[in-house]
């Protein structure tokens, strides 16, 4: 992996209308970070060239809730990449996001519930769709991290591919929003399993743990609490992945 392909993206997660992370992927955890505009706009001005945004009032409820917020983000900048999930369950959503100008979507529980969503979309919009595979206890699960599917992350990362996944998002669920480092053998069980990009998330803390999903042949790392709770600053994270050689 060449260092200056691998991306960070900030994470903006999105609930009752604050910038917020949760622990594990549990609904009442964690913490605010207000706006969420506003902190788009702070890791745009960071340098951020991908932001990662997740409605989770749409994860849990499995509908859209926070449209207008996300609209808002998209109009800040026409340069920087912005892929949204979060309560997409049809093409439809998804296509209407795509019209908004959001540049790829995140498809979780609608992907494992209806494979086919992926292809149908993929046909319409090329390249747009990123599947999320979130893992907790090695199986995929879904509506809003809360119901196992019993599925591995590598076989299901491979059966996307060949729908047309333009690239997996890949969570460790059990170590997200912890702080307490990555197990970095589970990203590369599904980057082995694939000839797509995968995208990393969950657990990073440190330069170090940055390194180690880099080194898997990860694409790009999502971080969230580490650089909203000051762990690292957005210039540390890409001293990082310059460092490595």
């Amino acid at each position: 992996m060449d260092s200056a392909s691998f991306e960070i993206i900030p994470a903006v997660d999105i609930q009752d209308g604050q910038a917020v992370q949760l622990i594990g992927g549990k609904r009442g955890t964690g913490s605010e970070y207000g706006d969420p505009v506003k902190t788009a706009r702070d890791w745009i001005d960071a340098g951020a060239q991908t932001l990662h945004i997740v409605d989770l009032d749409g994860a849990f409820e499995g509908k859209r809730v926070n449209a207008e917020t996300i609209e808002s983000i998209v109009d800040l900048s026409d340069t920087v990449t912005i892929q949204v999930g979060g309560g997409i369950r049809t093409a439809s959503d998804a296509i209407e996001l795509l019209d908004l100008g959001v540049d790829r979507v995140i498809l979780g529980t609608a992907a494992v519930e209806n494979p086919s969503i992926v292809e149908e979309i993929n046909d319409r919009r090329p390249d747009s769709v990123v599947v999320s595979l979130d893992a907790k206890n090695g199986e995929v699960v879904v509506e809003g991290w809360t119901e196992g599917t019993g599925i591995a992350p590598a076989e299901a990362a491979s059966r996307y591919e060949n729908l047309g996944a333009a690239a997996i998002l890949f969570t460790d669920v059990d170590v997200e929003g912890q702080l307490a480092g990555v197990r970095s053998e589970h990203t590369a069980a599904v980057v082995d399993a694939v000839n797509i990009p995968v995208i990393a998330s969950g657990g990073v803390a440190t330069q170090e743990d940055i390194q180690e999903l880099q080194s898997t042949g990860a694409s790009a790392v999502v971080i969230g609490s580490a650089l909203y709770e000051g762990e690292l600053t957005f210039d540390e994270a890409l001293s990082a992945v310059q460092s490595v050689r």
